[in-house]
Parts: C-alpha cells; sequence; structure tokens
C-alpha cells in the first residue's frame, strides 16, 4: 500500500516549514541566510532571531516581536508579515487535513474553517480587489508547493467523476472498491475531493487496510446521509463517524476548490489541497496524476477534465502519454459521446494505446494495468 508521510520530508533544502526544522537549521548552522521561512511562528523565539545571521532570509506569515523583525530586516531579510482576520493562511507550508477544515463542525458547518474560507471568497471575488486575489493567488501557490512535496516520489493516479453520485447505491459502492484495489496496489489516489465519485474513491483508499466486512459496515452507516443537501453538518459528521469507528484509514489525496464552495470536500482524503482559482486546482489534479486517471460516469464538469487531460497527451506536452481509463460504455458512447472523439483524437498517436473503455467499473484497475504496461 503506497503511504505518504504526516508532513513532507521531500521539501527544499531552503525551506523551514516547523519550528522542529528552524531549531535544527539554527543549531546547526548558527544561520539563516539564504533560507524561506514559512508560516512558522516565532515569537517564542527572539533571542535566536536576535543572534542569528538572516541576510537573504525570507519570512513569509511568521509571526514574530517587533525587534526581532526590525534586526532580520535590517540585515537584508524581507519579512511578510502575517495577515490579520483571515479564515486562511495565504503562506501555509502544507496541505490540509480534514480534521482542519472541518474543526467547528459540532456548532454545523456554517462555523468551520472550510465553510468560512468560502465565505470571504464570497464577499471579496466580486469586488476585484487586487489585495484580496494577490491573497488567493499566495495561497494557491503555497498549497501547489505543499502538495509536490507531498508526492514526491508517488504513483499518482486521478479518479474523476461526478459529485451527484450517492451513498447507498451500487455505483458508489462500485467507486469505494475501485479506490481500494488502487490503494491496494501502491497507487496514490487523487480525486477532485468533493462529494459523490470523489469521496467515493477516497473512501476506497482510507478503507484499504480493511476487509469486506468493514467496507460493508462503512457504507451502512454512510448511507444515513446519502448527499451533502440539504444538510452538509449531517453529511460529514457520518463521514466522521465512520472515521471514528475505523481510525487505521489508509492515505489518499483530494484536491477540492472554493470556486465550487457550496459542494464541500470530503473528510476521507487524508490530505487536502484546497485552492480557490479551479483552474489552477483543475490543471495540477491531472498534471500530477503520473500513473493515469479513471474516469467514472459525470456531466461536464468530467467530460472538461477528459479532454484537459487529454489535450496534453495528445501534443505530449508533458512528456509521454499517461493511461486514460473511461468506465462505463453507454455513457461514454450514447449518453455523452466522448469516447468517438478522444478515439479519433488519439489515432496514429503514441496516445493511441493508452486509452480504455470498460463497461464496468471492477474491469478499471486491470485496464489501468493493461496501459500502464504491467
Amino acid at each position: 500500500m503506497q503511504t505518504m508521510p504526516a508532513h513532507a520530508a521531500h521539501h527544499d533544502d531552503h525551506e523551514i516549514e516547523t519550528l522542529e526544522e528552524f531549531d535544527a537549521i539554527v543549531s546547526a548552522r548558527g544561520s539563516l541566510a539564504g533560507f524561506r521561512v514559512q508560516a512558522v511562528d516565532l515569537t517564542d523565539r527572539t533571542r535566536e532571531l536576535l543572534t542569528t545571521g538572516a541576510a537573504g532570509a525570507v519570512f513569509l506569515g511568521c509571526p514574530m516581536r517587533e525587534d526581532a523583525a526590525a534586526k532580520v530586516r535590517s540585515e537584508g531579510a524581507l519579512v511578510f508579515p502575517p495577515v490579520p482576520d483571515l479564515p486562511f493562511d495565504p503562506y501555509r507550508g502544507h496541505v490540509y487535513t480534514p480534521d482542519e477544515l472541518f474543526a467547528s463542525l459540532a456548532d454545523g458547518y456554517e462555523a468551520t474553517p472550510d465553510a468560512r474560507a468560502y465565505a470571504w471568497l464570497q464577499r471579496t471575488k466580486a469586488d476585484r480587489d487586487v489585495y484580496a486575489s494577490t491573497l488567493r493567488a499566495l495561497h494557491d501557490d503555497a498549497v501547489s508547493d505543499a502538495l509536490d512535496e507531498l508526492l514526491t516520489g508517488t504513483r499518482v493516479v486521478g479518479v474523476m467523476g461526478g459529485h451527484a453520485m450517492r451513498r447507498g447505491t451500487r455505483e458508489y459502492e462500485g467507486a469505494v472498491r475501485l479506490g481500494r484495489e488502487l490503494a491496494r496496489a501502491g497507487l496514490t489516489v487523487a480525486t477532485g475531493g468533493g462529494p459523490g465519485a470523489m469521496e467515493a474513491a477516497n473512501l476506497g483508499a482510507y478503507l484499504s487496510p480493511y476487509a469486506d466486512e468493514e467496507l460493508g459496515d462503512a457504507l451502512r452507516l454512510l448511507a444515513k446521509a446519502p448527499g451533502f443537501t440539504p444538510s452538509v453538518t449531517e453529511w460529514a459528521s457520518v463521514a466522521f463517524e465512520v472515521r471514528a469507528r475505523l481510525p487505521r484509514g489508509g492515505r489518499s489525496v483530494g484536491i477540492p476548490t472554493w470556486f465550487y464552495g457550496h459542494e464541500p470536500p470530503n473528510p476521507f482524503a487524508s490530505h487536502i489541497a484546497k485552492y480557490f482559482s479551479n483552474a489552477t486546482r483543475e490543471d495540477g489534479l491531472l498534471a500530477r496524476s503520473t500513473a493515469g486517471v479513471v474516469f467514472l460516469p459525470g456531466a461536464a464538469g468530467t467530460v472538461q477534465e477528459v479532454f484537459d487531460n487529454a489535450t496534453p497527451n495528445y501534443y505530449e506536452s508533458r512528456g509521454e502519454p499517461t493511461p486514460m481509463v473511461l468506465v462505463d460504455r453507454a455513457h461514454w458512447t450514447e449518453r455523452l459521446p466522448v469516447w468517438p472523439l478522444l478515439r479519433s483524437l488519439a489515432r496514429d498517436r503514441s496516445m493511441e494505446t493508452r486509452i480504455a473503455l470498460v463497461d464496468r467499473i471492477e474491469e478499471a484497475p486491470e485496464a489501468l494495468k493493461r496501459l500502464l504496461g504491467q
């Protein structure tokens, strides 16, 4: 089973993202020159800052006392101060966890950091304020950096599908089993991080250490709240109840967006890279799916993802084409005839041997393995 560190160990040697790293660098080197210190609370490290060189250092959103800030600035360091009264940290050094985004869920979803960040976006996106758009861009770039650090050395398979798939259905269970099988094959499952098919695939990866009996128990419990409407609070609370009963869940990644903030992130992705920009999120999700993508039945959003993925495969702009497996022949040839167009695009190109259409979700892992040449 593919595992990932709780906090990435692969980040740039000149980035400091925890207090432990800060202390280790100061102790070992006696200098912060050239380092980037990211979202670390340094209010209790005034003595170290006053006695350690910081020429060329950059402090991104690090609380510190004024005398320490003045000293490092005098040595040529750049200090980007924390931004007060924001429901998110634009300089954050790590991707999110479900517990972090859903903190205060007991008081209702509206009280959570996730809902408050969406409310902030709704308030600020219409006024075209360059300050707010800069904060969003800083946040999204920090999340991308953290996601790259997290996924270094992992083989990522994307699972795309619509948000409308409901808990308690045969289709939902099929997507859960798909996610579990992919995770058990040593792949890191990545989804759009939302409800429906996305949640099911993340849940499958979460349940990868567990047997069919526990999987069945989880599905029965979740069916009590089939969708995130009318109550996100109830929908999320049942998911956290499953997590509490089965605490040894496997790891996976969800990459949602506040652009579609009415759709909450699902709590089964152990790591959540949430973005304000949907374009950045879409491209980042597909670009990081280095071991291929499985497309479950979906509507406009999933169709867009098929061709967002097909375009770099067609031009080989990211190198060798990655596998694409479309699930449900009737859906992709009759209801939404994506497959004929995809096949026409692929004809006589190297991506022709990297696309497959299967009838049933159970066939997807074998098709993916075949396209990967395993």
